[in-house]
């Protein structure tokens, strides 16, 4: 409808807050029933060397040399930031920020130790079930990631993870248990964090590629495991619907806006199939279709995508009700080694028009507010901004505390500029950062990589108290929340 108005102001029910995931904060990987996720099978820095390993190094005898040792030095995920047993003092240091919601993730095989057992773990589901009473106690709202790169390593050693249809059957008999036993306490859900990534490989789908040789063989194993968490979202969509009428469920979208290097046509072009290719993943969860021009990448990858009979029909009727993304950087391409979609990812340039972080992440606020136009117009669904944060080396200053200028001035400029998509007409839900609390880098698997308005006294070697210290940007955070995004002095 045409209109002279438009809105000035966040709306009223905005969803200030932060988010984590249970691989990187838990710990107690081996207590109260669970079991190994493959994220707990991932070594941190090897003595004497700067490689850390990722998830997608990962290899049947890495996976099987993690099972056999009980080691959390060699693993930090496995140790996080004792969140398992801290979740009380965190939720409140939360609640002190003024937080109206708090993100986090299910571990799968906490619930499920195995992914598929014929009983959940009753030890698992309540430790759930007291962290959401925790959080309601400050109205506090739960947003649950179902799968946060958490795939029970049973599942990988068994079936090879999400390669297997298996895995949607585990999956969908795991999210109509967790919906029946915290209905009335979450109504915002989300199902696969990040789901494009899953095109890189092991760290999102569980499956394995050790005995493929080519790229087009990984990338078969790859979109067949995403098809099958295509229809695990749509069936856990519609249990959503039938058990919680009134709660909602997101996708969730890795979005890096991506420029062309010049005004080269082929770099333009390079730039857009950049842009589609993580399209594909929000056009398939949220129109509710496979796009026609996948078709074409399918063809040149010799990618069959095996489907039962009424995948495609399941998957139309139901899509979800909001997109979540994260945001932390853009990226720039060039077309100059050829517009081949996976060639357009990777042949990345620098931005002689932005900064970067100490990891090299370029800063850009506004490739924010042009994602969040861009998204809106596409989809036309509510918006969700559900990480967006910097990691950086952080210090303890001579008077005992941590200055981190950097990261509010980060925060500042993006939170300004998702101001202006509101100003746009975009819909947006909220704004949780990554991460309110220090935790284990996803992709680095550090403490010294540091996101968190609190400080946790833990280094990339295990030692420290895990004692917890509010930094500056926790008291600027808090009147941000406060005033409702007015106040970013």
């Amino acid at each position: 409808m045409y209109s002279t108005d438009f809105p000035h102001h966040f709306p009223k029910n905005f969803l200030w807050g932060g988010a984590t995931a249970a691989n990187q904060i838990e710990g107690a990987w081996n207590i109260d029933g669970k079991k190994l996720s493959d994220a707990e099978c991932i070594k941190g820095a090897q003595p004497g060397t700067s490689h850390r390993p990722t998830l997608d190094d990962a290899t049947l005898s890495s996976i099987e040399e993690a099972v056999n040792s009980d080691s959390e030095k060699l693993y930090p995920k496995r140790h996080g930031n004792d969140f398992y047993h801290r979740y009380p003092e965190d939720i409140k240091l939360l609640a002190k920020m003024g937080f109206k919601a708090f993100r986090i993730s299910l571990a799968w095989s906490r619930i499920f130790p195995n992914g598929d057992d014929e009983q959940p773990n009753e030890k698992g589901l309540q430790f759930y079930e007291n962290v959401f009473k925790e959080m309601h106690k400050y109205d506090i709202e739960p947003v649950v990631t179902l799968s946060h790169y958490d795939v029970p390593v049973s599942m990988t050693l068994r079936y090879n993870g999400w390669a297997s249809r298996k895995a949607v059957t585990a999956f969908t008999n795991y999210t109509k248990t967790v919906f029946n036993r915290y209905k009335g306490l979450v109504r915002y859900w989300m199902t696969f964090n990040e789901i494009n990534t899953g095109a890189s490989g092991f760290h999102a789908t569980g499956a394995l590629e050790d005995e493929l040789t080519t790229e087009d063989e990984k990338l078969q194993l790859r979109y067949q495991a995403l098809h099958h968490q295509f229809v695990a979202s749509s069936i856990a969509t519609k249990q959503l619907h039938e058990i919680i009428p009134e709660a909602k469920m997101g996708c969730m979208l890795a979005r890096s806006e991506t420029y062309p290097a010049t005004s080269d046509p082929n770099d333009v072009l390079a730039a857009q199939r950049a842009n589609d290719l993580n399209y594909f993943f929000t056009d398939v969860q949220v129109r509710g279709e496979y796009p026609e021009y996948m078709n074409r990448f399918f063809a040149e990858h010799h990618i069959k995508i095996q489907m039962e009979p009424d995948d495609e029909a399941l998957i139309k009727r139901y899509p979800v009700d909001y997109l979540s993304f994260s945001y932390y950087c853009s990226a720039t391409v060039s077309g100059s080694h050829g517009l081949n979609f996976t060639n357009a990812d990777q042949v990345k340039v620098s931005n002689p028009h932005l900064s970067a972080t100490d990891w090299g992440w370029e800063i850009d606020p506004v490739g924010l507010r042009i994602a969040l136009d861009d998204m809106w117009d596409r989809y036309r669904v509510p918006l969700f901004v559900v990480e967006n944060g910097i990691g950086a080396h952080d210090q303890i200053a001579s008077d005992g505390k941590i200055h981190d200028d950097y990261r509010i001035q980060y925060f500042r400029s993006h939170i300004q500029q998702m101001k202006e998509a509101v100003k746009d007409g975009v819909s947006l839900m909220g704004y949780l950062t990554w991460a309110p609390i220090d935790l284990v880098s996803f992709s680095t698997s550090e403490m010294s990589k540091r996101y968190g308005f609190v400080y946790v006294d833990l280094d990339d070697n295990g030692n420290g108290s895990m004692d917890r210290m509010p930094k500056d940007s926790f008291f600027w955070y808090q009147k941000v929340i406060s005033s409702n995004g007015e106040d970013l002095g």
